[in-house]
């Protein structure tokens, strides 16, 4: 169900790496457990953030939720078609509903991230 070319933190971001930069968004199980997506506030393009640093905010119909950097780096783009369609989230959290796109500082971070495999074992930990 989640891709394996990504990696996961406990906190439900999920990071797809190409080359020197990578997408940044919210797992499927994250935004089930949101609910309906109504807005979210993204960073500034040019915004440096450490690990686990809030990227912005998920707002839904049940919660307001920090998106949090899976790793330290640079904002280079941001989804601009949040602002008008949040639910894209909803809709193709592994895809389309992607929030941003950051330069990374140190790939060696990655490595201490969840696999697919992990992050599933992880969520069977949650459901117990």
């Amino acid at each position: 169900m989640y891709p394996n070319d990504f990696r996961y933190t406990k906190e439900h971001e999920w990071i797809k790496v190409a080359g020197d930069e990578a997408l940044v968004g919210v797992t499927d199980f994250a935004q089930h457990q949101l609910g309906d997506i109504i807005y979210v506030e993204l960073p500034p393009v040019g915004k440096e953030l450490a690990p686990r640093q809030s990227v912005g905010v998920i707002e839904s119909v049940k919660s307001v939720s920090d998106i949090y950097a899976p790793v330290a780096g640079e904002v280079v783009a941001v989804n601009e078609a949040l602002v008008q369609t949040a639910d894209l989230i909803n809709k193709d959290p592994h895809g389309k509903g992607w929030i941003v796109r950051l330069k990374i500082k140190d790939k060696k971070e990655i490595d201490g991230l969840m696999t697919a495999g992990d992050y599933e074992k992880f969520l069977e930990g949650l459901e117990h």
